[in-house]
């Protein structure tokens, strides 16, 4: 690499979402003649990719952020770039500004695609500036060049924006509100994709069951859209994220359960097990609706897994409101729990309620809910030893030398002995151990 060549470094914060807005900024710079690095001193560009969905993830960010000054002082050329959700929340740009000198753009979420553009500006003027738009014209962002970096698998947007409003949730007021993309362009870009040699696609939406709301007429619905999908030639897996309750189907149930190519694998998040505690999140669902869509799946595909977000401490969160979450965990059985201690968001409905929980409760709970989660994410893992299960190898082990990790249909990881030239590759694997949700084997002749 020449001496002169321009780098830069992302550094992404946060959800699938912005790892994908992330490969298009570097889409962008790699257009631009950038090259990545992952050593910050030798960086001409450096991109700070936000999140605002938790008060801890704001508070590492900001902390990361302020470690950049004195790299700045040494080098006053390099450019410093924030953007994503936390930029997008009101009074925000204007924090950043005032307490980050040093940053050069700070852009929103709706800016996405004149990132170019803001980067050329700064060169050329060297004048430091802030852009945030309340809306955005889709078919720019769908044109973004793409710089894909998660390996096997491909990440595909449906849908942008949330209209769902979630009394806890930031996301729709820093993400605006739902938008469909076309069908034709989604399977333009899977077929894309696969012809591209990914061997995974996963759809993405903050509510991917409510797509083609905006305007069913254009676009259809989501079962349909899943179908249309499945139908595109090539051997590879279907992923989708996320799943609301309270828009799933039982056409997309369905589909699932006919597809030759969709993951046997649902992301459906619960919250809380309490029906008063659904209420004040403003989830649209009970604990009996949410349940029958258990059933209901578990009907139609008998081999399918499930996984769940759980929030703890909600205020007013009382100790039977905890005791109903736990029995549901207990009920559904899921492979996979994603856990959070409920914090304050700036500008939700939720941060006006009454009965904040003591932060010693809220510890106490959690520390509860993962020892249940351990306890049945073993159980289920236990479950394949013996099994010859078909995996897709997607990478490297991070640590065992000589070894890959791969994942099932049901998205369980397992790992196996083999060579990195089979990253990529479907191949057959007999369980041997497990352990919480991850399993080991060995690769075996179909």
């Amino acid at each position: 690499m020449s001496k002169n060549a321009k780098r830069y470094l992302i550094l992404t914060y946060g959800c699938q979402m912005n790892v994908h807005e992330s490969e298009k900024l570097a889409g962008i710079l790699e257009e631009m003649g950038y090259t990545p690095t992952d050593d910050r001193n030798q960086a001409d560009v450096v991109v700070f990719n936000t999140c605002a969905i938790r008060e801890t993830a704001e508070q590492k960010i900001i902390g990361n952020i302020g470690e950049f000054k004195s790299l700045k002082r040494k080098n006053p050329n390099l450019v410093l770039a924030v953007c994503g959700c936390m930029s997008q929340q009101s009074g925000y740009p204007e924090m950043l500004k005032k307490r980050y000198s040093f940053i050069d753009i700070i852009f929103g979420t709706h800016n996405l695609a004149e990132f170019g553009n803001f980067l050329k500006r700064r060169l050329e003027t060297k004048k430091k500036f802030i852009e945030i738009s309340e809306t955005e014209d889709i078919c720019l962002r769908d044109a973004m060049p793409k710089k894909r970096t998660s390996g096997v698998n491909a990440w595909i947007n449906i849908t942008y924006g949330c209209n769902n409003f979630c009394s806890y949730c930031i996301v729709p007021y820093v993400r605006g509100k739902e938008v469909s993309r076309p069908k034709e362009a989604i399977i333009r870009e899977v077929k894309e994709a696969v012809g591209n040699g990914y061997k995974q696609i996963t759809l993405l939406g903050q509510n991917v069951n409510s797509y083609g709301n905006d305007d069913r007429a254009k676009f259809g619905t989501f079962a349909e859209l899943l179908k249309a999908v499945d139908e595109v030639d090539g051997k590879f897996r279907i992923r989708f994220m996320t799943s609301h309750p309270k828009d799933l189907t039982d056409d997309v149930i369905n589909v699932i359960a006919s597809s030759k190519k969709i993951c046997h694998y649902l992301h459906l998040p619960i919250q809380s097990g309490s029906n008063r505690i659904l209420a004040l999140m403003n989830r649209k669902y009970t604990r009996e609706s949410y349940l029958d869509l258990i059933c209901k799946a578990r009907k139609a595909i008998n081999d399918i897994e499930f996984s769940s977000d759980i929030i703890v401490g909600f205020p007013t969160e009382t100790e039977e409101d905890f005791l109903e979450t736990l029995d549901i965990v207990k009920q559904v059985g899921y492979q996979q729990l994603f856990t959070y201690v409920y914090s304050k968001r700036k500008g939700t409905v939720a941060e006006k309620l009454d009965g904040q929980i003591p932060s010693s409760i809220k510890k106490e709970r959690i520390k509860r809910l993962i020892e249940v989660e351990h306890q049945i994410a073993t159980q289920i893992s236990e479950k394949y030893i013996g099994k010859v299960l078909e995996v897709l190898l997607e990478d490297v082990h991070p640590k065992k030398e000589g070894w890959l990790v791969g994942s099932t249909d049901f998205n369980k990881t397992i790992s196996v002995k083999a060579d990195k030239s089979l990253i990529g590759s479907f191949v057959m694997v007999k369980v041997t151990n497990a352990k919480l949700t991850t399993l080991s084997g060995e690769i075996v002749e179909e």
